[in-house]
This record gives structure tokens, sequence and C-alpha cells, in this order.
């Protein structure tokens, strides 16, 4: 948007009597996409500007057309004419953006490259100099407002600490800016971002359970209840909804049987005997102990099954699963995902972050002590 302004494609406009601000052509702009190698082709700069009006991020300036059309109709950056939705989400992308650019502009800056243990991270800060530095610079009132701050930062994924242990705390824990707002990400990497919703509610999501044989005529799952009965679920192959999916990791090599049977409800019922709250996860002395798990998938997948929402918790596993032999239990809480804090997600966000995430799956759980 910022580019498009500065080369003047972005400007007020007029069409049928009537003046349109800060707009641009849609032709125009397809064509500044390949002069620039933003696209290689007319198709895929249709495609992306597509995905743009999808996250309402542009539109039509009448809101006469939905999709994208490489003709001469005028569009606008909702940013420009100010109905992009700041939800809650937004808001906190934005203001971690903001921080950052003002960090990383100022002399002295707290944010350095730092060692722990051996290993030297970027872009660092200790959790009480953020602090100091929130309520210095006027960012936060008071010290639990800057705290609170941190927190939300940390739980939208923009901060972390160094190795994922902890949560934010006012003191000399080291954390870092876990996403480098100065890169420049290529307007191509949207295309490659997948629907969390669409690949999680399949039938064939990638918590299915472990096959109960290698035959590939076999379709069957092994589905662990609460109450130890096996109940048998019939569901296609992981390989067929990966393949539509666009998905291309080598791993599923298995030939694909384009067949969707009924679609069967593992596991309706939670295994928790009561609900259970980030807070109370988090609080000091609570009853729960961290502990890491490496799973190597195989062509099956992982044997687990992850159901429920901020936070997350196992709902079944395999005994002869990958999952399994990794220490997992049922019960357990996801406390990150390949070095991402999920606490904060819903199941359908953390089966799309390893769905396409390495075959290698490294979770952090949290487990109640008996």
């Amino acid at each position: 948007r910022l580019r498009l302004h500065d080369g003047k494609l972005i400007k007020d406009r007029r069409y049928h009597l009537r003046t349109y601000p800060n707009c641009f052509v849609a032709k125009e702009l397809t064509d500044w996409l390949i002069d620039h190698k933003e696209a290689p082709d007319r198709e895929t700069g249709i495609r992306l500007m597509q995905k743009l009006m999808d996250h309402y991020i542009i539109h039509h300036v009448c809101d006469e057309h939905s999709d994208y059309k490489d003709a001469k109709l005028l569009y606008r950056f909702r940013k420009d004419d100010g109905t992009f939705p700041l939800n809650k989400d937004v808001k906190v992308f934005v203001r971690g953006q903001s921080l950052y650019e003002k960090l990383v502009s100022v002399e002295g800056s707290i944010l350095k490259v730092r060692e722990e243990n051996s290993v030297k991270y970027q872009r660092t800060f200790l959790g009480c100099e953020m602090v100091d530095w929130l309520v210095q610079e006027g960012e936060a009132e008071n010290r639990k407002e800057a705290v609170e701050l941190g927190r939300a930062l940390l739980e939208h994924g923009i901060i972390q600490h160094v190795s994922n242990r902890h949560h934010f705390f006012d003191c000399d824990i080291l954390y870092q800016f876990w996403i480098n707002f100065r890169r420049r990400r290529r307007l191509t990497e949207l295309l490659n971002e997948n629907s969390s919703r669409t690949l999680s509610e399949s039938p064939d999501s990638p918590f299915c359970l472990r096959k109960l044989n290698p035959d590939p005529g076999n379709t069957s799952f092994l589905s662990v209840q609460p109450n130890k009965e096996i109940k048998i679920v019939s569901a296609v192959r992981r390989s067929s909804i990966t393949s539509l999916a666009g998905n291309s990791n080598p791993y599923f090599s298995v030939t694909p049987t384009l067949v969707f049977p009924p679609v069967a409800e593992c596991n309706p019922k939670s295994v928790l005997k009561r609900p259970v709250t980030n807070e109370e996860l988090l609080s000091p002395g609570a009853p729960y102990v961290k502990k890491t798990l490496t799973i190597v998938g195989d062509a099956v997948g992982w044997g687990f099954v992850v159901r429920g929402g901020r936070p997350c918790h196992i709902q079944a596993v395999d005994p002869g699963g990958p999952a399994a032999a990794a220490g997992m239990k049922v019960c357990q809480f996801v406390f990150s995902v390949n070095g991402m804090y999920v606490l904060h997600l819903d199941y359908q966000t953390i089966s799309s972050l390893i769905m396409t995430g390495p075959r290698t799956l490294v979770m952090e759980v949290m487990e109640a002590v008996e």
C-alpha cells in the first residue's frame, strides 16, 4: 500500500462526475505487480489481489464487485477509507509493529543480541527493561498495564521467552521479538497459506489416530475413548486431503483414495473432568509440570487427537503410535507447538500449525501432578 502511494498509483480519481479519493485502477495494479516482480503473470496477480479482498484489506470503491477483476475498475485499501476491521488480534499486531519500529529506531535501544546457555538470540530484551521502557515512553501508565501489554504481545506470537518456557513477567527473564517486522514479505507468500478451518475440520485431519494396519485397502482408524473401549471410525487416507489442499509434504506418499465417506466425529465428549483456564495453568504454584515431547510422524500421522481451546488438551492417544512413544498422555494441555506459544489458540488453529509444519513435531505440554 505504501509503495503504491509513493508510486502515485493510489490517488484521487474521477468517474461518472464523482471523485473517489485514494483509489487505484485494477488493471494498472496488475501491470505494476508484474513490472515489480511481485507476480510472474496476470493470473497470479489476480489471485494475490483476491486474497487481499478475502482478508478485507482492499475492496471495490462502491462494493459492487466481490471479486477482483483485472479491468478498469476502481478499488481501494480499507486503511485509506477507515473501513479496515480492527478486531482485537489486528490491534495487538499493529501495536506490536509500532513498538518494534520505535525500539529499533532509537539510539541505545534495549533490543540487543544476547546469549543464554551458549545460544545467541536476536532482538532480545529483559522483561523488566521492557516494562521500564513502556512506562517511560508513555506506552503504559504503570507497570501493571505494561505487563498486561507484554502478555498480550506474547499470547499473539509477537514476542516470546527465548526458550519458550515462561509467560511475560516484570523481571530479568530474557525475551525476544518473534516477528521481524522489517523483513519484507513477498506477496506470493499469501498463496502458500492454507485455511486452518478447511484442513482441520476434514474427516481426515492430521490428528486422526493411526491406522489399524498398513494395508492400503483398510481405511479404519483406532479411536481410544475415555472408557478404554475401542471404536472403529471410518476415514479417508490423509494423503487425499493433503493433495486436494495443495500440501506437497513428501512424506504423504501413499496413493490417494479420493473417496469421501460420511464424517465421523472422534471423541465428542471431553476427557477432562472439569474445564481448566489458562490463568489456572500459569498461576504460581499450580499443580502442573511442563514437559517437552519430540514426536516423529510417520506416513499415517502422529497418533493423537487434540480438542478444546484456550487451552487445548490431548483428547486421545494411540498406544502404539509415535506420540505415545514420546510420552504423550490424555488430559495434557498443549503449551507450545514447534516453539510457538499456543495456550490462547483453538484446536483448529493448532491443527493447521501441525499440518503445515515439519514432520518432526516438538510440543510442550502441561501435565497435572498426581
